[in-house]
């Protein structure tokens, strides 16, 4: 039972439930930005390239062949077109992440920026402030 009571108390730190929303959300954005970039952003980029798609750009190292066999032998490519498109959306994702990011602290910034409430005074400054007060009656 004391395994189950240790589990409990990880599982519910604050942090342990941010860590599984932010994935969650995480995981949902993903999506939005992965078909920002293959529907929105690379088609004009492909129509300007010539291309309909990064991935079938590549260079042919081999041709394919049969050997004696029969067996096919498949061919051999270098596929950069797949690497130019994963640098794209890596670089795409990381840039809305960072203005996401970037929206988040603004906001958080501004609910600490509201004025707070001046501390109440301590004893010693109302003790000193009735000081004051007599001394200017005095007078």
């Amino acid at each position: 039972m004391a395994l189950v009571k240790e589990l409990k108390e990880f599982l519910m730190r604050g942090n342990v439930i941010d860590m599984a929303v932010g994935i969650i959300i995480g995981g949902a954005f993903g999506k939005i930005v992965s078909s920002l970039v293959s529907d929105i952003l690379m088609p004009p980029i492909a129509a300007l390239m010539g291309s309909t798609n990064f991935n079938d750009l590549k260079v042919l190292l081999k041709q394919a062949s049969v050997d004696a066999q029969g067996t096919e032998i498949p061919a051999i490519t270098l596929n950069y077109g797949t690497f130019v498109q994963t640098v794209i959306d890596f670089l795409i994702i990381g840039t809305s992440i960072f203005f996401f990011i970037k929206a988040v602290n603004s906001l958080q910034k501004k609910k600490k920026e509201e004025p707070a409430a001046p501390p109440a005074p301590t004893k010693e400054e109302e003790l000193l402030t009735e000081i004051r007060d007599l001394l200017k009656k005095g007078k």
